[in-house]
Parts: structure tokens; sequence; C-alpha cells
């Protein structure tokens, strides 16, 4: 029962967090393309969530444990901020763009949106399941291991590759190109949040430096 809460509570919180922040500085609900990135947004992470909460509790507890407060490091506290303020930049730029209509989005381009969205949500739930100790927090628990394997095996931080892939596709999911803006500081937070919980993993997770020298890129093979 108290899963099942946390999974509507979560929703709820998920839809109507969506809906002030795209409908309000729209001006209006006449917008399609808003309507279709909620619905895909929420379809998207509400069904591996589900699993997750059922086959993984314990993952799925540590997932709910998020945002500026839930982080013990100054530092990832400061870019938790940054984050919120990038997905709250690209909601509001694209909605503005609607209002205005200062993009011309053809149809095509935002359904590929939705997909990048829906990919995008999809690959960091995966990476969960793969690895049960990726918490929303920069934590480091007793007997914690390293995950070499699959995604694991290919970047260091395939989590926030599925979350900046997301990025990608949310203002053309919302028929912006003005929205794409965001991806500038929302990519310049991740490298600062990838830098930062690096530093940790490496003073606190035993094994973390050999896999540094296996796997060695963190977001982007072949780029950094």
């Amino acid at each position: 029962m108290k899963i099942a809460l946390q999974l509507v509570g979560s929703t709820v919180f998920s839809i109507l967090f969506f809906g002030v922040l795209l409908f309000w500085p729209a001006g209006t609900f006449d917008y399609w393309q808003a309507w279709v990135f909620i619905a895909v947004f929420t379809v998207a992470a509400m069904v591996p969530t589900v699993y997750l909460a059922l086959a993984y509790p314990d993952a799925f507890a540590r997932r709910l444990k998020s945002g500026p407060f839930a982080e013990t490091r100054l530092a990832q506290r400061l870019i938790n901020v940054g984050i919120m303020g990038a997905v709250v930049a690209v909601g509001v730029i694209s909605a503005l763009d609607h209002r205005f209509g200062w993009s011309t989005v053809p149809t095509s381009v935002v359904v590929l949106g939705n997909v990048l969205v829906m990919v995008g949500i999809l690959l960091s739930e995966l990476v969960i399941i793969q690895n049960n100790y990726a918490a929303a927090t920069i934590t480091v628990e007793e007997g914690q291991p390293v995950v070499s394997t699959g995604l694991y095996g290919v970047v260091r931080h395939p989590m926030y590759v599925g979350a900046l892939i997301m990025m990608v596709g949310t203002p053309l999911a919302l028929a912006s190109y003005w929205g794409l803006l965001t991806l500038i500081p929302g990519v310049l937070v991740f490298v600062a949040r990838v830098t930062d919980e690096e530093k940790a993993l490496r003073e606190e997770l035993d094994g973390y430096d050999e896999y540094t020298e296996k796997v060695h890129y963190r977001l982007v093979p072949g780029v950094w």
C-alpha cells in the first residue's frame, strides 16, 4: 500500500508540475504538444518505475530521496539547484515560444522529440535495474560494489546520458527550437555533477579507480 501511494503521489506531482510549468507561461491549454509530452513522460516514467518498485524496492526507495536537501555534499546541492533551473528554463522558454510563435517546428520533429524523451527515460531506468545502488543523490553505501558491465561497460555515467538525451528531446517535443539553448547550461551543470561525483567515488568507493582505467569515458565514448 505504501509503495502504491508513493507511485501515485509521484505521478500526480509530475503531471501537476509540468502542467503548471508549461500551460501557465503558454497562456493557454491549447498546446497539444505539451499534452502529448506530459502523457509520454508520465507513461515512460511510470511503467518502469512500477516494475522497479515491485522488483527492486530498495532501489525504488533510493530514487525517492532526491533534491538539493537530500544531498550531503554542498557542491551537489548547488548543482541540483542548477539542474532544477535547467528543467524549469526549458519548459518556460518552450511554452513562451509556443505563445509568441518564435519557432515553426514540424510534427515530425515533435514526434522525434517525444521518442528521445522516451528513450532517455527508459535508458535511465535501465541503469537503475543494472545498478540498484544508483541513487538520486551522491552516496556510497556500505558493501556497495562497482558495476562495470552492461551500460556501465560503455560509459561511467549512463544515467546522465539518458538525462541528456531527454534534455535534447524535451524542447523538440514541445515544438521549440529556442528551448534548445538551455542545453548549454544544462550540459555544463551535468559536467559539474559528474566531476564532483567522481571525486566522491574515488575517495569512498573501493575499486572505482580501477574501473576508470577500464572504462575511460564518462558520458560520450571517444569524447569525454
